[in-house]
């Protein structure tokens, strides 16, 4: 039988409150002006997520779409342009003023296509072929619960957003970038890693906006095992980016990379990033908000954990790697044997369990915690995260409660495997 559901009522289009009745542009005026208009109208609110300009028209070879989102350079507000071109991105910061000004200037001349998001609105401008702009709003129907909201509006997200760009300079000197007719463009061979590392980016600053460092106006960050410095290179460049001020170091054990990042750092005068050959387990940072561990080999990973948990980081990154350590305790519970007799289902179980008590441990200690898969496959096989952000105010009030019954989940989960020790639950016990 077909359910009876009452639709909520046609809601105004969020820019329509927002214009003062006098100045709301008539139904006739030229379209690209109500764009222009919209567009003034979201930053005004703060509401703007980004501009996308395609069908490029102009006489620049390879440039494929223009796009622009709002950010903040030392306190101050501005707009971003990620030009995109076949093998490169160049990015250009202008103010408020003088961003929009540009963006006037491109829509109808270079660029036929224009398309403006909100959390809630999209608006798009195509001019025909004979010139003639017309104009689109559409709003994002509402839906029910918080992560469908958010399922829903990074669906919309149908461009991908690159958190940083390859016209820094240290690239070049890292490997990833060279130059091409004068610019800096993107090695071919180096496209997956420059994928990856925006990614990471991308998780970090959720984490970071979720955190309470996201007031804190410096940032302290360990990346262990950071071998070519790509992603603590990319952690200070985008910190500095938000206008914070960033203490960032790389440890390494091979003291040529160290060598390498820090002549890089150097050379371009990133005086808060520095390169240091050490082992996480006998390293002691004196202050210590944000920790990184990616592919930390077996139980390396629960003693990088194990210091963040010690020195009270806000926020916790791993990505695991090489599960040695559970394996072979493991005892094939009866309903299980089927599956499990066959090693390579074994390998990711014991991975799986891994994993899974990591995470309900560092939840035990207070942290809100997320296993996922942070980058496709395709790009690396290491490709699983553990985030961890500790959590405060109400949350971290309400943890006391939540915390013997986390506990005891651990102990059945072992129970059941026939556990007998997992490295991070050892070191905490120290």
């Amino acid at each position: 039988m077909a359910e009876n559901r009452v639709l909520p009522a046609p809601q105004p289009p969020m820019f329509t409150h927002l214009i003062p009745e006098a100045q709301a542009p008539a139904s006739q005026a030229d379209a690209s002006q109500r764009f222009l208009r919209l567009l003034e109208t979201a930053l005004a609110a703060g509401t703007l997520h980004k501009v996308l300009l395609s069908k490029y028209s102009g006489e620049e070879e390879k440039l494929e779409r223009l796009s622009v989102r709002e950010v903040v350079l030392r306190g101050e507000r501005a707009l971003s342009f990620l030009w995109r071109y076949q093998t490169k991105d160049i990015t250009k910061n202008l103010s408020l003023a003088e961003g929009q000004a540009l963006i006037a200037q491109l829509l109808g001349t270079q660029f036929q296509n224009a398309h403006l998001h909100t959390p809630t609105e999209e608006v798009q401008l195509a001019f025909s072929r004979k010139g003639k702009p017309s104009l689109r709003v559409s709003r994002l129907a509402p839906v029910e619960g918080d992560a469908v909201q958010a399922a829903g509006a990074a669906a919309h997200d149908k461009e991908k957003q690159r958190y940083l760009t390859l016209a820094k300079p240290f690239w070049m000197d890292l490997g990833l970038t060279h130059e091409v007719k004068g610019e800096p463009a993107l090695v071919p061979a180096m496209s997956r890693k420059w994928k990856q590392i925006n990614k990471f980016i991308e998780v970090f600053a959720a984490a970071m906006k979720a955190s309470s460092l996201n007031a804190s106006p410096d940032v302290y960050v360990n990346d262990f095992g950071s071998g070519k410095g790509y992603l603590t290179f990319a952690m200070y460049d985008w910190i500095v980016e938000q206008g914070k001020s960033a203490q960032v170091t790389g440890v390494e054990l091979r003291d040529d990379m160290v060598k390498l990042c820090s002549a890089a750092a150097a050379r371009h005068g990133l005086s808060g990033l520095r390169f240091e050959q050490g082992d996480v387990r006998a390293y002691t940072p004196a202050r210590l908000d944000v920790m990184i561990a990616l592919h930390a080999c077996d139980i390396a990973t629960d003693y990088a954990i194990h210091l963040g948990l010690r020195a009270g980081a806000q926020i916790i990154m791993c990505s695991p790697c090489c599960h040695k350590q559970i394996r072979p305790q493991m005892k094939m519970p009866a309903a299980l044997r089927p599956m499990l007799q066959h090693g390579i289902h074994l390998g990711q179980e014991a991975e799986m369990v891994t994993d899974s008590l990591r995470a309900l441990l560092l939840e035990a200690e207070g942290y809100e915690t997320q296993v996922f898969e942070f980058i496709a496959l395709e790009h690396t096989s290491k490709n699983k995260m553990i985030l961890a952000v500790k959590k405060s105010g109400a949350a971290l009030a309400a943890h006391a409660a939540q915390r013997p019954p986390l506990l005891a989940q651990i102990a059945e989960i072992k129970r059941f495997y026939g556990l007998r020790e997992h490295c991070l639950e050892t070191l905490l016990a120290a």
